[in-house]
């Protein structure tokens, strides 16, 4: 059993940067995690994803250069750092946990454990 919590959302101009954290309890060794986003009327969208075991990302084209997904261990704390902040990154954001079965990370279906999620606004 894996819970998820994330934190660090809010309100930023465009341009500016916030960090997500993603807390996560039990036992997160060898999964997925990722971030999803969703807007009023959108699909839910992957972002960003990191493999616990050794840190490997992935990114959304619409994200690369700008956003930054790391973990930290000793926390057991997965990080979404989001730079160059535009208008069309509002949503709610979700931090998903151990992807099953095949196909993109990006599949929000294939995620077992699920964050309440947290809004991030960004206004022009």
């Amino acid at each position: 059993q894996v819970q998820l919590v994330e934190s660090g959302g809010g309100s930023v101009q465009a341009g500016g940067s916030l960090r997500l954290s993603c807390a996560a309890s039990g036992d997160t060794n060898r999964i997925w995690v990722a971030w999803f986003r969703q807007a009023p009327g959108i699909e839910r969208d992957g972002v960003a994803a990191i493999f616990t075991e050794g840190g490997y990302t992935l990114y959304a084209d619409s994200v690369k250069g700008r956003f930054t997904t790391s973990q930290d261990n000793a926390k057991n704390t997965v990080y979404l750092q989001m730079n160059s902040l535009k208008p069309e990154d509002s949503a709610m954001y979700y931090c998903a946990a151990d992807f099953r079965g095949r196909g993109s990370v990006f599949t929000p279906e294939k995620y077992y454990y699920w964050g309440q999620g947290i809004q991030v606004t960004v206004s022009s």
